[in-house]
């Protein structure tokens, strides 16, 4: 199995489009994804500025050092959405992805696709999902583009949405939908940020039940989360070792399933277990 497409996305860190000093800062974090935002966290007012700061850091070549590179635009049923999409159109260096919010329907994704094939963007895609008609479509939307890369859920976007608490049982449900279309689509999950700083015990337990549940990592505000959010994320030596026992026995016996320790393991675990290799790879683990 290929596993040279395999990204590590245990952590996520947002840093603003108006303030491009602080991108080099993001980029040595230590999180595995740097989203430069245009969208919440950006005034109307600012987002002009914001979004030429955002375009213009990508006409330098970017450093090959494993962090992966997004911008998180504007809804694409807003107009600041829809300025943020012609102005990557109209440059020759795009983003190497897009993160897309407040997704509902498959349409939005698509159409987006469709103007970044026309132009010969090689733009990736994720998808964060936080609405309501997003969570009904979810399965839909993870299957609807090659480009996408990951689904995040938003969950606190989500718990408005459902007036309900934002809090793990609350969402438990709506993240499960999330996983699910992911999985489905052979894509990775990545849970909401974690925000309150003055309670990391409480993150680390929310970032293990993500984990237990499916996701592949979990957002960041604040760079002093994430190596944490890393650890909880990374495969223990454990794992590593019984994922490439795995592999190694069932390259070995050329069939179908293997028992191992008087379990028996089916052919479908194995991409699971390549995952956790490359993962553990290319994270020096």
């Amino acid at each position: 199995m290929a596993t040279e497409a395999i990204q590590p996305r245990r952590s996520f860190i947002f840093t603003p489009g108006l303030k491009p000093e602080m991108y080099p800062k993001a980029l040595a974090s230590g999180a595995d994804i740097v989203c430069v935002e245009l969208e919440d966290g950006i005034a109307p007012k600012d987002k002009a500025a914001a979004r030429a700061n955002a375009l213009a850091l990508f006409e330098t070549p970017q450093a090959d050092d494993g962090v992966e590179r997004v911008v998180r635009i504007n809804s694409l049923r807003e107009r600041f959405g829809l300025e943020d999409v012609n102005a990557i159109l109209a440059t020759e260096t795009p983003p190497p992805s897009l993160m897309m919010p407040k997704v509902r329907t498959p349409d939005e994704v698509v159409q987006l696709d469709t103007l970044l094939t026309e132009v010969g963007h090689a733009t990736r895609l994720q998808v964060i999902i936080e609405t309501n008609a997003g969570l009904e479509n979810a399965f839909e939307i993870a299957q609807c583009s090659q480009r996408i890369d990951a689904l995040l859920f938003g969950g606190v976007d989500m718990a408005a949405e459902l007036r309900c608490e934002n809090a793990w049982g609350s969402l438990l449900y709506a993240r499960s939908r999330v996983v699910h279309a992911a999985a489905n689509a052979g894509l990775d999950v990545i849970d909401v940020p974690w925000l309150d700083l003055d309670d990391p015990n409480g993150m680390v337990e929310a970032a293990r039940l993500a984990k237990s549940l499916g996701f592949s990592g979990k957002g960041a505000v604040h760079p002093k989360q994430i190596a944490s959010l890393n650890e909880v994320f990374t495969p223990t030596q454990e794992t590593i070792a019984r994922a490439r026992r795995i592999i190694s026995e069932f390259e070995a016996a050329d069939t179908g399933l293997v028992v191992i320790d008087g379990k028996l393991i089916e052919k479908p675990v194995l991409r699971e277990m390549h995952r956790i290799v490359a993962i553990a790879e290319r994270t020096g683990s």
